[in-house]
């Protein structure tokens, strides 16, 4: 291991050789869920982003990869002005601070959702096979899987029995063989409040893309429309959705000829992202120390529950929620 303070230095001195003009200041900009942290380097003519992601940890590539990609796309992705590889340092073009969960209310929703419906969009229609990840069973079962590894016996202290088991896969089955059976794009797989700024033009400014894969078609609209971080009418964001989805048509992208069936789709995409979610915000208290997180989860289960009452063949898993959770069953159930 090395002495903590020999990063911090070396960050600061290669900073300071790559920008455009003396540097003023380097202050803390934001972490994230990773190992990654952001700090703001200042000139006098303007500020930028540096990105400090240790390489035994983190691999700046994909990042790189992706930035470029969905900026050809017409994706507002920040410019990549330096890189060190090595030291896992980047230095980036600076969006500001307001992202859209800052932004959004009642008067600026309209307007700042369908700039982010053009964004994904533009993402979208770049799309082809063998660029990015597949979004593959392998993959998304592993998500899945978070969720009794993590949210139910760490965070719950809560054990499976043999036929709660045979039931938590069986609905692991189903949810992937509908999100499987889905029409495959680019997938930015964390398009929320909290990863899109509102910038001066070209807005939004994407962020945390790193991780981007080819998969489901309607996986960013389950992250932005059924976010962990702010709550919608489900009218209004079935609003949202029909606007996304004619004008994804319009745009010769693969979605459902059927609205129905494309919002059947959303709904179980979002249950594979909300179990999955779950998991990872157990995981962010109980292994990385931030409890932030455990605030967002009534939120991320209730769309879980809702999603399940609603359609045939998750019943059964949302009857395995209230022995969990030790509800009494309630009424309304319909499946």
């Amino acid at each position: 291991m090395e002495p903590a303070p020999q990063r911090p230095r070396r960050l600061a001195a290669w900073v300071a050789d790559s920008l455009p003009k003396p540097l003023l200041d380097l202050s803390p900009a934001s972490a994230d869920a990773s190992f990654r942290r952001y700090f703001r380097a200042r000139t006098a003519t303007g500020s930028f982003i540096v990105m400090d992601a240790p390489p035994s940890h983190e691999d700046c590539r994909p990042f790189l990869h992706v930035a470029r990609l969905f900026r050809a796309a017409g994706a507002n992705t920040p410019e990549i002005l330096a890189e060190n590889l090595e030291e896992g340092f980047l230095l980036l073009s600076d969006f500001g601070d307001t992202t859209y969960l800052m932004a959004l209310d009642d008067a600026s929703a309209d307007r700042l959702y369908s700039d982010a419906n053009a964004a994904l969009i533009r993402i979208q229609q770049a799309s082809r096979a063998g660029e990015l990840p597949e979004y593959d069973r392998e993959l998304l079962l592993r998500e899945l899987n978070l969720f009794p590894d993590w949210y139910l016996t760490r965070h719950l202290d809560f054990t499976l029995s043999a036929e709660q088991r045979t039931v938590l896969e069986r609905t692991f089955d189903a949810i992937l063989a509908n999100n499987l059976a889905q029409p495959r794009v680019y997938v930015h797989r964390d398009w929320h409040s909290r990863n899109l700024m509102v910038t001066a033009a070209d807005n939004p400014g994407v962020l945390d893309f790193q991780d981007a894969v080819h998969g489901p078609i309607t996986y960013d609209l389950a992250s932005i429309y059924k976010d962990a971080y702010i709550r919608w009418d489900e009218e209004r964001v079935l609003d949202w959705l029909v606007r996304y989805w004619q004008a994804a048509r319009k745009a010769g992208l693969p979605a459902r000829a059927d609205f129905g069936e494309f919002y059947r789709d959303f709904e179980w995409m979002g249950a594979q992202r909300h179990i999955k979610v779950l998991g990872i915000f157990a995981r962010l208290c109980h292994r990385d120390g931030k409890d932030g997180y455990l605030q967002d989860m009534p939120l991320v289960m209730d769309y879980l529950r809702k999603t399940c009452a609603r359609y045939n063949g998750l019943g059964d898993f949302l009857r395995l929620l209230d022995e969990i959770e030790n509800r009494q069953a309630q009424v309304g159930y319909t499946f």
